[in-house]
């Protein structure tokens, strides 16, 4: 056998080595994405299971506020039918901008806002929404080292040959950024 002919083979193999790590890389990549995204599914579904009792005590306190009530079940009801990431997190949006709606009616009655049962359910959601926030972070996170190492040189050729892309981001909607960089106003 010749030294090319070796040279030749110990390149090769390399280079298959190479490919094979990359292409397993960006599996695990792109698992741990979707792992990440299971794990928002998870606290929306809490938060969605939820939704139904606080709206039930907030309706005891305020029954005028049919729209609201309306909006949140709407928004909930889009919440736990979505079955695409990308569905979850536009119904996601549309959720948290009626459950904020909900808190605006809740500052009108302050009777609601002492209730034993209200502060609880209060305090579960402001947990799980401060759960939501870290667990979107984590998948924006594994989002973006996916995405860079399926943009990146030399993970970007294997990334093409099988068909790996750019995925996106959990992103605030831009109805909802406006809202988010206005100060909120603070009344006595």
């Amino acid at each position: 056998m010749s030294i090319g002919l070796i040279i030749t083979l110990v390149v090769a193999v390399l280079i298959a080595f190479w490919a094979i790590g990359s292409y397993n890389s960006l599996v695990q990549l792109r698992n741990n994405r979707e792992n990440a995204f299971s794990n928002i599914d998870v606290q929306l579904t809490q938060r969605a299971d939820l939704i139904p009792q606080l709206v039930a005590t907030v309706k005891g306190y305020a029954n005028h506020e049919k729209e609201t009530f309306q909006q949140v079940t709407a928004a909930r009801s889009a919440a736990v039918n979505a079955s695409t990431i990308e569905e979850k997190i536009k119904a996601d949006q549309m959720l948290s901008s009626a459950l904020a709606g909900l808190r605006v009616t809740v500052e009108a009655y302050p009777e609601l806002k002492a209730d034993k049962n209200f502060l609880q359910l209060q305090g579960e959601i402001s947990d799980i929404e401060n759960k939501l926030a870290a667990v979107r972070r984590f998948f924006n996170s594994a989002t973006r080292e996916f995405n860079n190492a399926v943009e990146t040189f030399p993970g970007v050729l294997i990334a093409k040959i099988f068909g790996f892309h750019r995925e996106p981001m959990y992103e605030v909607s831009e109805a909802d950024r406006a809202t988010i960089t206005k100060a909120p106003e603070i009344k006595f």
